[in-house]
């Protein structure tokens, strides 16, 4: 087969699969497995296979007219270069992990079907996603993307918890959306195409008028699919979702789209400087911010939602100093440890029977239970740390490298002012990482208090893939610095030595300084205090069991909630900081003051309008006529002397108006 033919089948295959597994899940069950796993892992095959073909050389080009529009043609292209070559092959490892993982996590859902076929169809769109080289067909994989993780998250839609997170992630991606719609509209009527290659042909001869309007239109539609700063908050709330989903999503689906979409773009977002100041202004905020509501956080999974997006800052500041390539790097390396990071928590949530960390550290020999996440989720966070030789410090020093290299004027492609933006903030965000990397690490493995609970072992599905996915978390950074520059442009991904210093200096002190905290509040560290019995929903007060585990029949620990732990190392490192970090800084309560109240009183001046002003008017135009039916009705009596007498009556008046009128003429 050609390589062009292979890469249509990469994407077709795991539609193929969603549509079989929909159809038969219910009258066939016993293929429901076979069709979520098979055609993902061929999928991944033949990733690899045209990953092998391309080899980093020319783009693989190919176009068909999909119809004449009369105006800007709209084509199924493939554009693959080495961007999208590798990052396929990122998407169809990490989705097969978690098909296989999902097997055993959710074998006893009843909908696990429609599940398993959902997850086939999200891959499949972030695969279009990739492979398209025209923005209108890149457009339909992007929004098949957010109907499918609506569902996803919302896959225990009995918890209110999780149809809330589903609506609020669905409403906010569609935010920034709308403009980025516009902004596709507003590239291809100036560039005469939606191919990319003609867009970026525009965009090299200066046929683009208004590049920095553009760039900030399609910054929006970023800022919503990546969670970055200030569209962010849909992505902690979308934890009420399965683990595995949750995998998906920060791993390589959904988050990554709109770094990847920057990425294949990047030319037009350089014709602006406004907006690569901007773009850096948002990966610093990202950055810094999500790393201190991470060090704040309780429930494990949100934890690692906001170092997502936190790491996510760190590609788009990389962007923002026009280094795709450290930028699609970090993207693999991150992709690799936090999809293990999701799934080791899946593994450690299934044998505690809560995702708290406060109940975690509460339970002692917790990592003799899950030996396997034990070491493979410490390998994950030491690479998050970017302690080397891990995957996170090559792939991260390579963005501090090129914020350097801006700084210090080797390179001219982006303002200096984005350089030591994204420089400085992303040292103090190393500094945070290593902190809650290894706040979590502390509190979820180091427990003191009484034995933890035997939920027995988990499946075989579920501890094999820790250990695939460990293997590209280890030895993946070390490997791909010195191939992936033939990959990405030839730009160098060789880590420089003032930012390696700096950036593992400032992580071993993120993490000696936890640790020392740790130390010392674990010795005046009280007993565990019940405060009273969870409540029957499965996320209970202060979110302390997960919806999947009560799904699996997993009991929670103890069944009762825990006062907050006094070991927690993030209270004294945060001081007064760690009220206002827990809870986001309030940026929920920002936009409910700014808009979600607005729109209610303006819904209530509405209906009241409709109630009480229009449908008074409707009701007064019924009245008069049954009031007049009323009337008439009573003067039908059926008396015969009645009607004669009415009808004289009536004569009369006649016959006076008449003379009336005869004398007045």
């Amino acid at each position: 087969m050609t390589t062009t033919t292979l890469a249509v089948l990469v994407p077709l295959l795991p539609f193929l699969g969603a549509l079989a597994g929909l159809l038969l899940g219910r009258t066939a069950p016993g293929f429901v497995r076979p069709l979520a796993v098979l055609p993902t892992l061929t999928s991944l095959a033949l990733a690899v296979t045209v990953a092998w073909r391309q080899g980093g050389d020319q783009a693989v080009d190919a176009a068909t007219e999909l119809t004449p529009t009369g105006s800007v043609p709209i084509e199924l292209a493939l554009h693959i270069d080495g961007f999208a070559a590798l990052t396929a092959v990122l998407v169809t490892v990490v989705a097969g992990c978690v098909q296989i993982y999902s097997t055993g996590y959710l074998r006893d859902d009843p909908r696990y079907p429609s599940y398993a076929a959902l997850v086939s169809l999200f891959t499949s769109a972030m695969l279009l996603v990739v492979y398209s080289g025209d923005l209108m067909v890149l457009l339909v994989g992007w929004e098949v993307m957010g109907i499918c993780s609506y569902f996803l998250v919302g896959h225990y839609w009995e918890t209110p918890e999780a149809r809330a997170a589903s609506l609020k992630a669905f409403l906010v991606t569609k935010l920034g959306d709308v403009p980025f719609l516009i902004g596709l509209f507003a590239v291809a009527t100036e560039a005469g195409s939606f191919r990319i290659t003609r867009i970026l042909g525009a965009v090299a001869d200066g046929g683009i008028e208004h590049p920095t309007l553009i760039a900030l239109l399609l910054l929006a539609g970023v800022a919503g699919k990546s969670a970055q700063f200030p569209l962010h908050t849909w992505l902690p709330d979308a934890m009420a979702g399965p683990t595995p989903v949750s995998a998906l999503i920060h791993a390589a689906t959904m988050v990554a789209a709109g770094v990847y979409f920057i990425a294949r773009l990047l030319p037009l977002f350089e014709a602006s400087q406004a907006a690569m100041t901007v773009l850096a202004v948002m990966a610093a905020v990202t950055m810094a911010g999500s790393a201190l509501a991470a060090l704040a956080q309780d429930d494990i999974k949100r934890v690692l939602a906001y170092s997502t997006i936190g790491q996510l800052g760190y590609m788009t500041g990389a962007l923002a100093v026009a280094d795709r390539g450290a930028a699609v790097f970090h993207l693999l390396s991150h992709g690799a440890f936090k999809a293990l990071l999701f799934l080791a928590t899946g593994v450690i949530i299934h044998a505690a029977g809560t995702n708290s960390l406060a109940a975690m550290s509460r339970m002692g020999h917790l990592r003799d239970r899950v030996p396997d996440a034990y070491w493979t989720m410490t390998v994950a966070l030491l690479a998050l740390a970017a302690i080397p030789p891990f995957s996170g410090f090559f792939s991260k020093e390579a963005v501090l490298g090129v914020a350097e290299h801006v700084v210090t004027g080797h390179t001219e492609h982006a303002p200096a002012a984005a350089g030591w933006i994204v420089l400085l903030a992303g040292l103090v965000t190393a500094l945070l990482t290593a902190a809650y990397a290894m706040r979590l690490w502390l509190l979820a493995f180091r427990g003191y208090g009484t034995e933890a609970p035997d939920h027995g072992r988990q499946p075989l599905t579920m501890t094999t893939v820790l250990w695939v996915l460990a293997v590209p978390s280890l030895a993946l950074g070390g490997f791909a610095f010195r191939v992936l520059p033939d990959w990405f442009d030839g730009h160098d991904l060789t880590p420089t030595l003032t930012t390696s210093v700096l950036g593992t200096g400032v992580a071993l002190v993120g993490g000696i300084l936890t640790y020392a905290t740790w130390r010392h509040t674990t010795a005046h560290a009280a007993a565990r205090v019940p405060l009273g019995a969870v409540a029957a929903h499965p996320e209970g007060d202060a979110g302390l069991v997960e919806a999947e585990a009560i799904a699996t029949h997993e009991p929670a620990y103890g069944d009762i909630a825990y006062a907050p732990d006094p070991s927690d190392p993030g209270r004294l490192l945060l001081g007064p900081l760690h009220r206002h970090a827990a809870a986001g800084f309030h940026l929920d309560a920002v936009y409910t003051t700014l808009f979600v109240r607005p729109v209610r009183a303006g819904a209530s001046l509405v209906r009241f309008l409709d109630r009480e002003v229009v449908e008074t008017y409707v009701r007064g135009a019924g009245t008069l006529p049954r009031w007049l039916g009323a009337a008439v009705r009573r003067a039908q009596t059926g008396n015969l002397q009645t009607y004669v007498s009415a009808l004289l009556a009536g004569t009369v008046v006649l016959a006076v108006a008449a003379v009336l009128v005869a004398t007045g003429a």
